[in-house]
C-alpha cells in the first residue's frame, strides 16, 4: 500500500529484455536503504526489488504490467517516480494507493497559470468500468505516475490536475507534455462504493 506521496526520482541506467520480462535498473537517493523484496512503487507501479548494488537497484516488469503501463517506453535516462510502501505509523498524506495501475493516459494539454500548471489528460472511456468506479470525480482523488492528485475538471474521459512548483520540480511532472503516456490508478475508495451500491436496493 502506497499513499501517492512520492519520495523522490529514479533514472533508468539499464533495460534487458527477458523474453517477455523486463528488468530494470535503476539509480534512486535512498538506493542504500532498500532491500531484496520489498515494494516499491514506480510511476505508481508496484515492483519487487530483487537485485542491488551499492549505486542500483532492479526490478523486473512482466507482460502484462507492460502492457496496461508506461513502463514499456522507459529508456536509459528516464526519470521514475518513485515511492517505497506507506508505513502505518505515519500520516497519509495523500490518499491510498494501491500500486495497481488501472491503465494508462495520454498528456493533451499543459497551461502554466502564474506560477502552477494545468495538466490536462484523457483516457479511454469504458462505460461498463466507470459504473465499477474506474472514473474520476470532481475533486476527488486520482493517482497519475503514481502521484496522489485532486481531480478537477473532470468529464467522461479527460480531468485535469493542478500541479505546484514543489510538485513540478520533485517528480517527473516536468517531463510530461501532450503526447506523453502516464499511468493512472482510480480511487479505490469510489471503486469499493461502486460494487456495493450494485448489490444495494
Amino acid at each position: 500500500m502506497f499513499s501517492g506521496i512520492v519520495e523522490g526520482t529514479g533514472t533508468v541506467t539499464k533495460l534487458v529484455q527477458d523474453q517477455e520480462n523486463l528488468h530494470i535498473t535503476m539509480e534512486c537517493p535512498f538506493v542504500h536503504e532498500l532491500k531484496i523484496d520489498q515494494s516499491v512503487a514506480h510511476n505508481g507501479v508496484c515492483l519487487t526489488v530483487v537485485a542491488k548494488t551499492d549505486k542500483t537497484y532492479t526490478v523486473t516488469a512482466i507482460k502484462e504490467t507492460l502492457l496496461k503501463t508506461n513502463l514499456g517506453h522507459l529508456e536509459i535516462g528516464t526519470k521514475v517516480n518513485l515511492e517505497r510502501s506507506m508505513m502505518m505509523n505515519g500520516r497519509l498524506d495523500g490518499h491510498i494507493v494501491q500500486g495497481h495501475v488501472d491503465q494508462t493516459a495520454v498528456c493533451e494539454k499543459v497551461e502554466e497559470a502564474d506560477g502552477s500548471w494545468y495538466f490536462t489528460f484523457k483516457y479511454d472511456f469504458d462505460k461498463a468500468k466507470a459504473r465499477e468506479g474506474y472514473t474520476t470525480v470532481e475533486k476527488g482523488s486520482v493517482t497519475v505516475n503514481g502521484v496522489s492528485l485532486t481531480v478537477v475538471n473532470s468529464k467522461d474521459d479527460s480531468f485535469q490536475v493542478a500541479i505546484i512548483p514543489f510538485t513540478y520540480e520533485h517528480t517527473n511532472f516536468h517531463q510530461i507534455k501532450p503526447g506523453s503516456i502516464i499511468n493512472l490508478e482510480f480511487d479505490i475508495v469510489g471503486k469499493y462504493l461502486s460494487r456495493l451500491m450494485r448489490y444495494s436496493d
